[in-house]
């Protein structure tokens, strides 16, 4: 069948990106699904810094690729022997398809499997296939096992969740990613306790996800630092109870907040700078996350004496250590019963023609998360 995809065919494009136009709309070749796949018409994908990152060449990925991995959409066709879902379910993705097979996956935690990570860095499906493919016959590459910035689109079976028909395409995209990936890394990960305090450092989709997550855990004290104050008013009226502005005062303002620094921090910035400040805001016997995606070049150096003198732990959290057939549907009956309110995090909306404007409002830091719809 022939689909328009959104597709990226180079990196390291300058904003902004409506002028240079990294992501141009093409007509494309799409194969049927195959045995453990299925096809998806995307009713709506979210613009995430982790498409933004390819874009710009932080997050190296091959190209030509279709992007977009936070999605939801309606299945209309199952390959064999795919039995969870049928045409006609509505579903969220999951950007990691889990092979049930690794190691990972047997330790149930489908977030590292390790076929899934390989197909994912190589921009195929978990089969090995690219369905995806220009009028040529030349291969597109796959964008974390989903491409949703199209029509349609084929993914693995393992991508797929079930949600309920009546969630909103735009609200319901937002499970996939910022969702399992924020509130995860609280609830998952950090196993934060009730009446503790936290930090979150960024004040994107994600770290917004995880100032829900940190209500939702029964923090006392949560503090959201950003480096806009246009974000704040939008991390309160998601729980945070204080706001403080990166600056030369902040580590001594967020250590004041929470009488001695928090007991859990979580970094959602993507920079070393960020996971240092959120290490040093962090408590003796507190918890450090990092959550954000730096450049695979960028290091960190922590002081070495602290993490054994202090009782410190510093872990890292990819898809909030999430198993998204368990957390999808978990999160989305939160957000029915009031609990998680998802649909203050969805911002502006785009056409699919638009996807390099959509870019240009993530990277200008517009403070709700940015939604393509879509019409085919």
């Amino acid at each position: 069948m022939r689909v328009t995809a959104a597709v990226l065919g180079r990196t390291s494009a300058k904003a902004p990106f409506a002028s240079s136009r990294p992501l141009e709309l093409e007509e494309l070749t799409l194969e049927r699904p195959g045995p453990g796949e299925v096809l998806v018409r995307v009713g709506a994908a979210g613009v995430c810094h982790s498409d933004l990152s390819v874009v710009d060449g932080v997050r190296p990925r091959p190209v030509p690729m279709v992007l977009g991995h936070e999605a939801a959409g309606i299945v209309e066709e199952v390959g064999p022997g795919v039995h969870h879902v049928r045409p006609g379910d509505h579903v969220v993705f999951a950007f990691v398809p889990s092979c049930g097979d690794c190691v990972p996956c047997l330790s149930g935690r489908p977030a590292l499997c390790e076929r899934g990570a390989a197909a994912n860095t190589a921009g195929t499906l978990l089969s090995g296939r690219r369905p995806f493919a220009r009028p040529d016959g030349s291969p597109v590459n796959q964008h974390l096992g989903v491409s949703a910035f199209a029509e349609r689109t084929v993914a693995a079976a393992a991508s797929v969740v079930p949600v309920p028909a009546e969630l909103p395409f735009e609200q319901a995209a937002l499970f996939g990613c910022a969702l399992l990936t924020g509130v995860g890394a609280v609830l998952n990960t950090a196993k934060v306790e009730p009446g503790s305090s936290a930090l979150v450092v960024g004040l994107g989709g994600v770290g917004l996800a995880a100032v829900m997550g940190a209500r939702l855990a029964g923090c006392e004290t949560i503090v959201a630092v950003d480096l806009d104050p246009a974000k704040f008013e939008l991390a309160r009226a998601l729980g945070a109870s204080d706001a403080v502005l990166v600056g030369e005062e902040a580590a001594g303002a967020v250590h004041e907040l929470t009488r001695g620094g928090a007991d859990y921090a979580f970094e959602a910035a993507g920079h070393p700078d960020a996971l240092a400040f959120a290490y040093a805001a962090t408590r003796r016997g507190g918890t450090t996350v990092g959550i954000g995606l730096p450049h695979p070049d960028q290091r960190y150096a922590l002081p070495a004496l602290s993490l054994v003198t202090e009782e410190r732990r510093l872990v890292g959290s990819y898809m909030g250590s999430s198993v998204p057939r368990r957390d999808i549907p978990r999160y989305v009956r939160l957000f029915q019963q009031g609990r998680l309110p998802v649909d203050l995090l969805a911002g502006g909306t785009f056409e699919l023609a638009a996807v390099n404007e959509a870019m240009d409002a993530l990277a200008a830091g517009a403070v709700a998360r940015q939604v393509l719809v879509m019409s085919g």
